[in-house]
């Protein structure tokens, strides 16, 4: 399996309400994208203090790497992606993405 991690650092400007809205889309992403065990979402609750700002988040759980390498591609996840991308500060800049092995 694997877990898809991304980071977020969103535009200060996104209400409650469009965070929740891009989240939903995320997650609505289970529903049409073969091999997605599970998706979380919601802010970085760590008191370490060591976010570097990105302070939202989500991770995905795959049952394996060719069903993340197909989700990467699927085009309802490309327009989420998208959608993701222009609700960041900087872009992909305020993207990162990390994937374990579990």
């Amino acid at each position: 399996m694997i877990l898809h991690c991304v980071f977020l650092r969103l535009k200060t400007a996104l209400t409650t309400d469009d965070k929740q809205a891009l989240f939903a889309a995320i997650a609505a992403l289970k529903q049409v994208i073969p091999g997605i065990v599970d998706i979380k979402y919601g802010p970085n609750v760590s008191p370490e203090g060591l976010h570097g700002g990105f302070v939202d988040g989500f991770a995905v759980t795959f049952e394996s790497a060719e069903a993340r390498d197909a989700y990467l591609v699927h085009p309802d996840h490309v327009a989420v992606g998208e959608r993701i991308v222009s609700s960041t500060d900087g872009g992909l800049a305020g993207i990162l993405v990390f994937d374990l092995n579990i």
